[in-house]
């Protein structure tokens, strides 16, 4: 299933079990570990995300400048996430995983995806990539094991910069308080 939420999952479930689900999940976005990824680790249903590094914006790369320099009709000008005041507190949270990238010899883009990764039932992740170059920014993510320090760490940049909605920490439990 693809961007189901947890009543229309549990009506699939009753149907026949649900293999996976695939929701949007990102540093971001991360409204999927509230409801939809604790109900697929009840369920014993895989979890493979996409957009974890929000389409760009959790990427060393992206700035206000490229957003402006956008062609017109790319959907990323309209998204209230590429917009102000939305877009300042991105990047910050973004910037805040620079420390973190430079104590694991990585990049930001692949603490993003290990941040996504990190979550109890998350299976995979979707990543897209337009150059190879691209892709060796984050292929790192799939071994980066991030400490209770480094979540602890991100934790506090989420919350100092408000950006984005959800949970701001993967928990080892599915019932333990968010």
């Amino acid at each position: 299933m693809s961007n189901f939420t947890v009543p229309l999952l549990q009506r699939c479930e009753a149907l026949g079990h649900v293999d996976s689900l695939q929701p949007p999940f990102s540093l971001i976005r991360r409204e999927a570990g509230e409801r939809e990824i604790p109900w697929c680790v009840e369920h014993d249903t895989g979890v493979i995300v996409y957009s974890p590094m929000q389409s760009g914006l959790l990427t060393e790369s992206f700035t206000a400048a490229r957003v402006a320099a956008l062609a017109a009709d790319d959907w990323r000008r309209r998204s209230l996430q590429f917009q102000q005041p939305a877009l300042g507190k991105n990047l910050a949270l973004r910037d805040a995983l620079t420390p973190i990238a430079r104590r694991h010899g990585t990049t930001v883009s692949a603490v993003a995806v290990a941040w996504t990764l990190a979550w109890p039932g998350v299976t995979g992740a979707i990543v897209g990539a337009r150059t190879a170059s691209q892709v060796d920014g984050w292929i790192g993510a799939a071994t980066l094991e991030l400490s209770a320090a480094d979540l602890d760490e991100i934790a506090g940049a989420i919350s100092r910069t408000a950006a984005g909605t959800g949970p701001a920490r993967p928990t080892a439990g599915v019932t333990e308080d968010r």
